[in-house]
């Protein structure tokens, strides 16, 4: 990934930069001409494990995860000699990515894996990104002996300092001669460059042709929406075929690409090609995601029947739009002191702006785009007030995800009492001499800090990365402050850096001690920007009282920023730091909307039928500084129908949250075409909570192609295997009514490792499906179908650990058409911290992780807005599979 840097502070203060894209995989980063160097040595054992690898909270049963540390995308996907071969980005250091090596598990069956050694490590000039393993069965390589068939890889050299090549992305080989347990790089190394930054994932297959067959190679410029096709008849010497894309979504970097060959409903004789491309951000559902097309493919060119050029402009009337060169009646608020007048500038923007990744979506030839001067500006924009006389007002929007959480859009204080003097003690002087006590690295003596954070209050703040003998985060101790009397209701301050979950075994955190006990608690969002937050401290009137910060952390976001502490009579609002479009009737917000963190706008549409005859005005509101702080907006009509996002009209390999990097096995029996994703998402996923191993695999998917109306299209279901698993069925339940409210199951019906088979029709209910994960309260994943709007659903918002990151909470939802008996059929696997949906057999998946709270295992039926009918109800346990003797 190539990253837009712009001039900021970093969390601790020190002068860095900011990324406008959140993933830090891949970049601008790079590696070497790799030697003849035997790997094996170096890696003897699989990394330590835990105790009791597999009894964690989080741990998946069924899903691969490596015992601890980070892994991201798979690689190497291959099958040989009766195993399949899971190669993966892999950190063998650590829980976060960094240090990007292949970290390598074997199976039988798809299923029970057993982590071998690192298979291929990083080193001095390199880091090892993604690609693909080939079976070279006639030695075209040439690096097997007489007798010796060779797997080959051919990876990403990544080229970092001191590499000649440092900052460029290029093709390289390593091999096996002992069927995948040792490998070595080979000495030509790289095979395949260009020169850039961003050329990487290359996936080769063996294609056939009348004229001799040859190695394909499929690989991306990231950062150019391409896929490049090349052949060889060696591994070796690469001569390029063509390219493909710009298609369909563009709104983040394109990445792991796949090609393969489908028949149509089983049919030899008509034979589809399927390229598959991941993105992120720009997925449908937000952040990571795959997408597909179906074409036709000549051994030399791939040919999409699936790209779609997108609809016309709306019906309706036009309420606004940025084509004559001005901002036609607008009243612009843009920050007083920057350099270029932004964030919205003078007149509307005709496209992409100056070190901004490429626009694309508006219509016309101009719209609104925040990014003027940067990120920094803050400002806001108002349209002359109108009459609402639609039912539905549909506009185009881009730019950064930063939804709308308050009115308040500066970061002044509340009314109330300072205390402890907001930290600004006298120069010279300490939190010591202010009657602050502390231990380890914070010690009083060592703060408050002059440096880090954003939107801190005065020049001083308590900050717990600026202390002790050397700044970092892994610096740790305790720091108390003097007794003071709570004489009011509320207790508001700013908190900034990071935090942790109990999961972690960490703990990261500012403290109400009543009498000795710590009675509130709170942190930072891992964001280095303070917001304000607080506790309802009125049950502790008239009592002594401490704040206590504590920074038993270590890590990314091991630190705490702590400022301007006071009691108050109202509750803490906390800052909105949007990037919002708002609909405003009679002085309120009534409807709003943000980016998807992509500079590729999207429609979105508003249901305004309530305000029929009234006077509103639309706000454009830029209030963020930092990553992805600024919005793109165009096209504003009032409709008789919501416009259909362009995303949906796409093909998505899934349309949730955590199914990304998915790639195929080479040479797996019979000519099935197995499917594996990475389970999780970059727009959180180094904060999920787990430890000591952070992210799991998706099921194996066996995928074929179907004929549909819409041509073919293809179908998943996971691999047969997983049958081998279940045992007897714990429930069944028989046709019948599922009435409006919640109706909870027996215990029977109970778990969290679970196949559940549901068939329903929707009925007169609005809404209609299953809890899951229920912990007979607030909290569980919800799965259901909206009748109204024809969407199969996934609501996350409420089950459980939610916390760890603002993106996380999320609903997703994909259209779903009922069968020919008007029913909805789903096939759902539940695993600790996954739910993973198949839908009227396989046509559509949504796969989401899910941190439920402890013993949340119940289930319940619900229905809302009138009855749906349950025709059958399957519970299945299914047995683990990962950390059995």
């Amino acid at each position: 990934m190539k990253l837009t840097f712009l001039s900021r502070k970093t969390p601790n203060g020190t002068s860095s930069f900011k990324y406008k894209n959140k993933r830090i995989r891949r970049g601008v980063f790079s590696a070497i001409t790799a030697t003849g160097l035997v790997l094996s040595g170096l890696f003897a054992a699989a990394p330590a494990a835990t105790a009791n690898p597999g009894d964690e909270q989080y741990r998946p049963a069924y899903h691969y995860t490596p015992a601890q540390n980070w892994m991201n995308d798979p690689n190497g996907l291959v099958y040989h000699n009766g195993l399949y071969h899971l190669f993966y980005q892999y950190n063998p250091f650590g829980n976060t990515w960094g240090n990007m090596s292949w970290g390598h598990a074997t199976s039988t069956d798809l299923l029970h894996w057993q982590e071998q050694p690192l298979a291929i490590p990083n080193d001095v000039e390199q880091d090892i990104f993604s690609g693909s393993v080939v079976v070279d069965t006639n030695n075209t390589s040439g690096l097997g002996g007489p007798g010796q068939t060779p797997l080959v890889a051919i990876f990403t050299s990544n080229y970092k300092a001191p590499s000649p090549r440092n900052g460029t992305q290029a093709q390289s080989l390593a091999y096996s001669l002992d069927n995948g347990q040792t490998w070595t790089k080979y000495s030509g190394n790289p095979v395949l460059t260009r020169n850039t930054p961003s050329f990487r994932d290359p996936k080769v297959f063996w294609y056939d042709s009348p004229q001799g067959g040859y190695w394909v190679m499929v690989a991306v410029e990231a950062m150019d929406h391409k896929v490049l096709l090349y052949k060889s008849t060696n591994l070796k010497n690469w001569d390029y075929l063509s390219d493909f894309g710009p298609e369909n979504a563009t709104g983040g970097q394109w990445e792991c690409p796949d090609l393969f060959p489908l028949p149509v409903d089983g049919n030899p004789a008509n034979t589809k090609w399927v390229m598959t491309v991941n993105i992120n951000p720009g997925g449908v559902a937000g952040g990571s995601a795959g997408q597909y097309f179906v074409g036709t493919f000549d051994g030399t060119t791939f040919h999409s029947e699936t790209s779609y050029n997108g609809d016309p402009l709306p019906a309706g009337t036009r309420i606004a739009d940025f084509n004559g060169g001005n901002y036609q009646g607008w009243t612009v608020s843009n920050e007083p002191g920057n350099w270029l007048n932004g964030p919205f500038g003078s007149a509307p923007a005709t496209g992409t702006l100056p070190n901004q990744n490429p626009v694309s979506g508006f219509a016309g030839t101009g719209l609104v785009n925040s990014f003027v001067d940067g990120d920094w500006p803050l400002g806001r924009m108002e349209s002359p007030s109108f009459t609402v006389n639609s039912q539905y007002i549909n506009f185009l929007v881009g730019g950064g995800r930063h939804p709308r959480i308050s009115n308040k859009l500066d970061n002044n204080p509340p009314a109330g009492d300072l205390l402890f003097n907001g930290f600004e003690v006298p120069d010279g002087t300490t939190l010591a001499n202010a009657g602050w006590t502390g231990t380890a690295d914070l010690a009083p003596n060592f703060q408050p800090a002059t440096v880090g954070g954003d939107y801190y209050i005065g020049a001083k703040r308590v900050n717990t990365y600026e202390t002790g003998g050397a700044p970092g985060d892994d610096r740790q101790g305790t720091l108390t402050s003097p007794e003071f009397t709570v004489t009011r209701n509320f207790m508001s301050m700013l908190v900034g850096g990071g935090n942790r979950s109990p999961e972690s075994g960490q703990t990261l955190q500012v403290e109400l001690l009543i009498n000795g006990n710590v009675v509130r608690t709170l942190a930072g969002d891992n964001q280095g920007a303070l917001n304000w937050k607080g506790w309802d401290v009125s049950q502790f009137l008239g009592q002594q009282a401490r704040i206590r910060v504590v920074d038993q952390a270590t890590g990314p976001w091991g630190h705490l920023t702590l400022d301007h502490i006071m009691l108050t009579d109202q509750s803490a609002v906390p800052r909105s730091d949007e990037t919002t479009v708002n609909l405003v009737v009679d002085g309120q917000v009534v409807r709003t909307a943000t980016g998807s963190d992509s500079e590729v706008l999207d429609w979105a549409s508003w249901d305004v039928a309530e305000f029929t005859g009234r006077q509103a005005k639309i706000t454009i509101v830029d209030n963020n500084r930092f990553g992805w702080g600024h919005i793109l907006a165009d096209e504003f009509f009032a409709s008789p129908e919501p416009a259909r996002k362009g995303l949906e009209n796409y093909e998505w390999l899934d349309w949730g949250r955590d199914f990304y990097a998915s790639v195929s096995f080479n040479n797996v029996p019979d000519g099935k075409r197995i499917m594996l994703g990475w389970m999780n998402n970059w727009d959180y996923g180094q904060s999920i909570p787990t430890s000591p191993w952070r992210s799991a695999m998706a099921l194996p998917r066996e995928v074929s192609l179907a004929q549909t109306p819409a041509g073919p299209r293809l179908v998943q279901k996971a691999v047969d295997q997983m049958a081998t698993l279940a045992g007897p069925p714990s429930y069944t339940q028989g046709a019948g009514p599922m009435t409006a409210g919640t109706q909870p199951l027996p215990s029977s019906s109970w778990g969290q490792t679970q196949r559940v088979d549901i068939t329903f029709s929707p009925g007169t209910a609005a809404t209609a499906g299953l809890r899951v994960m229920d912990d007979d309260g607030a909290n569980a994943t919800v799965i259901g179908y909206d009748a109204g709007t024809a969407k199969l659903f996934v609501d996350r918002r409420n089950s459980g650990n939610t916390s760890f990151s603002s993106a996380f909470p999320s609903v997703e939802s994909t259209a779903v058409a009922r069968d020919a008996n008007g029913d909805i059929t789903l096939r759902i696997y539940l695993d600790r911290s996954s739910v993973e949906v198949f839908a009227q057999g396989g046509t559509h998946t949504i796969t989401d992780q899910v941190f439920p709270v402890a013993g949340a295992n119940r289930m319940a039926l619900f229905a809302t807005g009138g009855t749906a009918q349950l025709k059958s109800l399957t519970v299945t346990p299914l047995a683990a599979a990962m950390f059995q003797p």
